[in-house]
């Protein structure tokens, strides 16, 4: 207090400015789970994850669940307030299961978003709390939202129902919706305080969900791990039959390698231009918008992991021919890579898809930094692309698989 006093009172004596650094900092740490039957009684997890700071008095959990995982688990709300009622894990269920919209329209709605956090106010949650979000990838970034921005800040649980989140977006520390035409314009850098990953859920998963979630294990595996690349290869007719080992182990592996990126990258919460875990991104985020989001989110990644993979050749960054392994394992996943969409003009006669590369710009802002490969496993970042190598890339896919 006498250094703090002594320093103001030479200000005061001086009439001089003065600069104060305020330093800080903040460690984060939150458990991945990986299960099975989460919500069985006999499963100790998520009691465990609801166990919160010793001392914490009067704490409540709200679940927030996605329409499209009750449709294929009807009982899941049941055994959801059975099992905290058998768990006595000191956390009250507020209000009842709530059952919401999911899909990346869920995210386009600011009524919804609204309408949450007037509810999570009105079932009396604080900061001690605990939202529990089920669902995909669109639901969790939604509902993470609503709770970073609900007092300031209420705990989060993200259960991962899809291949994508499991292995992907749920095991991040971004939340956010779509806004002003641009998706996840508004968002926080919140991680939750733990990620359960329920293989279950992935038994009732639609085939189509499943395969997209895969785009994401080939992304990663390309800019990280090029030996996971090859187990891909090895592995892509039975991970196209949904066979249930495989599947387990791409989405543990996938989930690791993005763990371990967002801990050692050196920029977890994106401060800088570098996007490493968008690969592909920049061309994808578009195309789910110009596709009136007909095309999932994997499924436009996995034509944007194409699209840069071929462009990635043709500026010379990658060897010839692993372009064309990359589309290989692609197409033996089952993904489609073509889509009208990447073809979609301005009435000035420009492809729409090319604003996508400004847009993923100014989603960080400063100079536009996008990845590309150079070898398989390994990246390197460039900070313009070639509107005329992409026109060639899009039309080497579109020889290859348009319609």
């Amino acid at each position: 207090m006498k250094a703090i006093s002594d320093a103001l009172a030479k200000f005061d004596a001086t009439g001089a400015g003065r600069t104060f650094v305020q330093r800080f900092s903040v460690s984060y740490e939150f458990p991945v789970y990986f299960t099975r039957d989460v919500f069985s009684e006999a499963n100790p997890i998520l009691a465990e994850a609801l166990a919160g700071a010793p001392g914490a008095r009067g704490r409540k959990v709200a679940f927030l669940v996605d329409e499209g995982v009750v449709r294929e688990m009807p009982d899941l709300p049941r055994r959801i307030a059975a099992y905290l009622a058998a768990a006595n894990a000191g956390v009250e269920l507020s209000g009842k299961v709530e059952v919401v919209a999911g899909g990346e329209r869920s995210k386009n709605d600011p009524a919804l978003v609204e309408r949450l956090q007037r509810q999570l106010v009105a079932l009396g949650l604080d900061r001690h709390s605990y939202v529990v979000a089920i669902g995909g990838g669109a639901l969790l970034d939604l509902v993470g939202y609503v709770a970073a921005t609900t007092h300031r800040g209420i705990r989060h649980i993200r259960v991962p129902t899809t291949v994508l989140a499991q292995n992907d977006s749920g095991v991040g520390v971004k939340n956010g919706v779509n806004a002003f035409g641009f998706k996840n314009m508004l968002g926080t850098f919140v991680p939750p305080v733990a990620v359960i990953n329920d293989s279950a859920f992935i038994d009732v998963l639609p085939g189509r969900d499943r395969r997209a979630g895969m785009a994401e294990a080939v992304k990663v595996a390309l800019i990280r791990d090029g030996a996971f690349f090859a187990w891909l290869e090895e592995k892509a007719e039975a991970l196209a039959l949904f066979a249930s080992e495989p599947l387990d182990h791409l989405i543990r592996h996938c989930a690791l390698l993005h763990m371990r990126q967002i801990a050692t990258g050196g920029d977890p919460f994106e401060r800088g231009s570098g996007r490493p875990l968008d690969f592909g991104h920049w061309s994808a985020h578009k195309l789910e918008g110009l596709s009136n989001y007909e095309l999932r989110h994997g499924e436009a990644v996995a034509i944007g992991i194409a699209l840069d993979t071929r462009y990635s050749v043709l500026a010379g960054l990658l060897a010839p021919g692993e372009d064309e392994r990359v589309f290989a394992l692609l197409k033996r996943l089952g993904f489609a890579l073509w889509h009208p969409a990447c073809e979609a003009l301005a009435p000035d006669g420009r492809k729409l898809l090319l604003a996508g590369l400004e847009e993923f710009r100014e989603h960080l802002g400063g100079e536009l930094t996008v990845t590309l490969l150079s070898g398989i496993g390994t990246s390197v970042d460039v900070n313009a692309m070639d509107h005329a190598l992409i026109d060639q890339a899009l039309e080497w896919l579109k020889a290859r698989d348009g319609v």
